[in-house]
């Protein structure tokens, strides 16, 4: 399988000299979804702005398959502005459009696809702010595929969806996995993990790169939330991690 994403001795921060994410190496192959774990503080969202070439400082490697595409938490999307479901979608494809020129027909065409897809074509015309909060998390997925980008970076996107909203979310993950797309989800759910195909664990720096059953131990999980309880059944398993950092 030819590589989507290599990271080598990739580190950096928002102030010279100080780094937020002290080393990270691993390679993530077309058609993987890898669970990216950790604190909050750990390095999440630093390693996604530092793979979005975003990060002020940085060092080391990132070698990539395109721009990747960014999927926000839905809780820090702005729900004020008047813009409807497609109108949100189409800003995928903002970054191939010259600023003096229109949005194509064709991308028109790709974000109405894109809804269908995430299981909104008949709510494009709804204003953003009005969905539920799984809703426009399907939407901003939705223009992450309006993007058509190899690699997915996705900020918690299944954190207190509602359940239609999940079973969208997952079906679509499958058929970008089919296609040969990298995903890297950010998440605290360690069962959810478990189903994907690499987890990488950050705490400061990568405590672990690999398949669910090398990452997910009690060892590895403890190192990688530090103080936050983990808890355990019978058989010694790191079973979930009480940590909720927002309102569901």
């Amino acid at each position: 399988m030819s590589a989507a994403l290599t990271v080598r001795d990739l580190s950096g921060g928002y102030v010279r000299g100080t780094d937020v994410l002290g080393g990270a190496n691993f390679e993530v192959a077309a058609g993987q979804i890898v669970a990216v774990l950790g604190p909050n503080g750990g390095g999440k969202t630093t390693l996604f702005r530092a793979l979005l070439g975003e990060l002020p400082f940085r060092s080391g490697e990132v070698v990539l398959d395109g721009r990747p595409a960014y999927v926000p938490q839905t809780e820090r999307a702005r729900l004020d502005f008047p813009v409807s479901a497609h109108d949100v979608a189409l800003m995928g494809a903002y970054g191939r459009t010259a600023w003096f020129k229109r949005v194509s027909k064709a991308d028109r065409v790709a974000a109405e696809a894109a809804l269908d897809r995430v299981g909104l074509a008949d709510r494009a015309g709804d204003r953003f702010g009005t969905l539920s909060g799984g809703q426009r998390q399907r939407v901003l997925i939705a223009r992450a595929l309006v993007q058509d980008a190899r690699v997915l970076l996705l900020d918690e996107p299944l954190s207190g969806v509602d359940r239609p909203s999940a079973t969208q979310i997952e079906r679509v993950f499958g058929e970008l996995q089919a296609e040969g797309r990298a995903l890297l989800v950010a998440t605290h759910d360690v069962a959810q993990a478990r189903a994907w195909n690499r987890v990488l664990c950050l705490h400061g720096g990568q405590v672990a790169f690999g398949s669910p059953d090398t990452c997910l131990t009690t060892d590895v999980l403890a190192e990688t939330y530090g103080d936050e309880l983990v808890i355990l059944d019978g058989a010694g398993q790191a079973v979930t991690v009480t940590h909720h950092h927002h309102d569901h």
